[in-house]
């Protein structure tokens, strides 16, 4: 059983370090109100936003403020968003996939853009590197949880296809249609978990093992999450233990 990306690794903790709290939290308040415009805006009959509102709470939003999230959708007053994902390749040819809630197309893709050519990539087609990725749900349980075996029967049990464990904790993998399913199964036998969610897993992650390039990397994915469209990035690179070590 493959090691965890160390990637997905220091993007945990990033994600809880960075102080930029409030823009996270609008980011999140954004799915929020997106899930419940377009279904129910009770968690319960709506999985979309079900899971909107778990991974607002595992980053620590407010109440309140999840509260005015589904209201604002059920008030009519919400702005209209598209979904767009952008895909491109940055420096080193990594492959990055940039999922985007806009009011503004034409603002956005000039924006993402400029992003990857300044960084020396190259922002490409829908499906220019989709394919090397899948789409699954995920899962995340702290190491305190349980030892490696007795998640892995857990998560099986619970109909889950994989799971990759660490000193950091358990990530388990499902099929994008089954997520919420295996979830609820998993909070009965373990627990709630600290997220559920889809994401994008790469296929063939490339090591990196080169400093500079790393820092490009991340100066790249940095610059991406700061635009307040951008909800989600992700990219097919690991880290050696070596360079996350420096970064």
């Amino acid at each position: 059983m493959a090691g965890h990306s160390k990637w997905a690794n220091i993007q945990h903790r990033k994600g809880r370090q960075d102080g930029i709290r409030s823009k996270l939290f609008s980011k999140l308040s954004k799915e929020i109100t997106v899930a419940a415009k377009m279904g129910d805006p009770d968690p319960d009959k709506n999985p979309r936003l079900r899971l909107a509102v778990k991974e607002a709470k595992s980053n620590s939003v407010p109440k309140d403020v999840i509260d005015r999230a589904i209201k604002k959708a059920v008030g009519g007053d919400a702005e209209n968003y598209d979904e767009i994902r952008y895909e491109g390749y940055g420096p080193n040819g990594i492959a990055i996939i940039v999922e985007a809630m806009t009011d503004n197309r034409n603002r956005t893709a000039s924006n993402v853009r400029s992003y990857f050519t300044k960084s020396g990539g190259d922002m490409g087609q829908t499906g220019s590197v989709s394919f090397m990725f899948d789409r699954v749900g995920e899962i995340f349980y702290k190491a305190a949880i349980g030892d490696a075996d007795t998640v892995m029967m857990a998560a099986l049990e619970a109909g889950a296809d994989d799971v990759e464990s660490d000193d950091e904790g358990h990530w388990i993998y499902t099929s994008d249609q089954s997520l919420i399913d295996v979830a609820g199964a998993l909070e009965s036998s373990l627990g709630e978990s600290e997220h559920a969610k889809l994401i994008w897993k790469p296929q063939a992650p490339t090591e990196i093992t080169d400093l500079e390039m790393a820092q490009k990397l991340m100066k790249l994915i940095d610059t991406l999450e700061d635009d307040d469209d951008v909800q989600n990035v992700t990219a097919n690179f690991d880290l050696s233990e070596s360079v996350a070590a420096q970064l």
